[in-house]
Order: structure tokens, then sequence, then C-alpha cells
């Protein structure tokens, strides 16, 4: 069997003496002590301002290669996006220039509306009496015969 260490063997902590010629009974609520509650650490007060670590020879080869493996990681991962991102892309771009052509159409169709109406023959008929346009006669047609098609001019220096 082990010995008793000496801080319990004090008669602070001991058993009450038997010559008192009183029995105590133990309190039944009361906890038993706790192991080494009347230890008491004093803190030391320590300086390490002065410590220098000691260089590792083979951390800056860890730390590039961790950097390696990251940069090769970031780029298969960007090869493998970079198709779903172009098609993503490619997919907002097609439906904004459908849009687009929805919009052209509809001006197209107005503008080709004003132009049916700014040349027919009735309200061109309206515009010349307004301005008292008539047809010409028959004598004031002047038709041009182009009688030397195939000659050019020469020019001389």
């Amino acid at each position: 069997m082990a010995t008793m260490p000496d801080f319990l063997t004090r008669e602070s902590v001991a058993a009450p003496r038997a010559h008192d010629g009183l029995q105590l009974e133990r309190d039944p609520f009361q906890l038993r002590p706790l192991p080494f509650e009347d230890v008491y650490f004093r803190p030391k007060k320590m300086d390490n301002s002065k410590l220098v670590r000691e260089a590792d020879p083979r951390a800056g080869s860890a730390c590039w290669s961790v950097i390696g493996a990251a940069c090769l990681m970031l780029a298969f991962l960007g090869g493998v996006l970079a198709p779903h991102v172009a098609n993503t892309v490619a997919g907002y771009k097609l439906e904004s220039l459908r849009a687009e052509s929805r919009v052209l159409a509809d001006e197209r169709r107005t503008l080709e509306l004003q132009e049916a109406e700014l040349l027919s023959p009735e309200r061109l008929d309206r515009l010349a009496q307004g301005q008292h346009l008539v047809s010409p006669s028959a004598g004031q047609i002047v038709h041009l015969d182009n009688p030397g098609e195939g000659k050019v001019a020469m020019v001389r220096r």
C-alpha cells in the first residue's frame, strides 16, 4: 500500500481526534475535499521577447509547394468551370440579341407602314395639287439619247 503524503497528515486536515470524547457524524450532504484543492500555483512572469525562432530550411520549400499546388488547383478549376461560364454568357448574349431582333422587326414594320403612307398615290396627288404641280404636256418631255455608249473621253497631258 502507498504511503500517505505529508500534507494530509497535518492536524488541520486530519480526522477528528479520538481523545475529544465526541464522536462526530459525517454530514451526508457535505462533499469530500477535491484533490489538490489546497495547492496554489503562482504564475511566473515569462519574457519571450528576446527569443528568436530558428530558421527551418524546409519551411520555404514547403511554402512554395503549397503555393504551387494552389495555383495548379486554381488552373484546373478554371479550366473545368470556363466552358460552363462561357455557355452561360453566350446564352445571355443570344437572348439579348433575340430581344433586339424583335425590337428591330417591330421598328421595321412601323417604318414600312409610314413609308407606304408617304408614298401612296392619293397623298402624292394631294401634294401636287397643293403646290400647283400638274403632269407635263407632250412638248415638255425631252428624251435623252446616248449615242456614244461605248466611247470614252481621252485625257491628254
